[in-house]
């Protein structure tokens, strides 16, 4: 029930045209097949390991958001302070290709 309001869910916020056209790129290729055999599976019974590769699949699909998420999260009021601390921004520089000192 989740995936297919997750589906419908983007569908509407950027529109079919995008949603199919963001999931047909070729970069998104191994992410897409990975999140629709995990759907698959998911279906006819195996739900852990579905699961677990719908997780893949969405990882690697959204990889391209995760630094613009991480701003985001340090410009929270209240949790901010958490994803400022250095610890965090240098693991999320690392994410991010910057070259930390080390």
């Amino acid at each position: 029930m989740g995936n297919i309001l997750f589906l419908s869910g983007l569908g509407l916020t950027i529109g079919l045209k995008s949603t199919m056209q963001f999931f047909t790129k070729p970069k998104n290729y191994k992410g897409t097949i990975s999140f629709g055999a995990g759907f698959f599976l998911v279906l006819i019974g195996w739900p852990f390991i579905g699961m677990l590769l719908e997780a893949y699949g969405f990882v690697v699909l959204f990889s391209g958001f995760w630094p613009t998420l991480a701003v985001f999260l340090q410009r929270i009021p209240i949790i901010g302070w958490i994803f400022q601390q250095p610890f965090v921004t240098s693991f999320l520089d690392r994410y991010r290709g910057k070259r930390v000192p080390v």
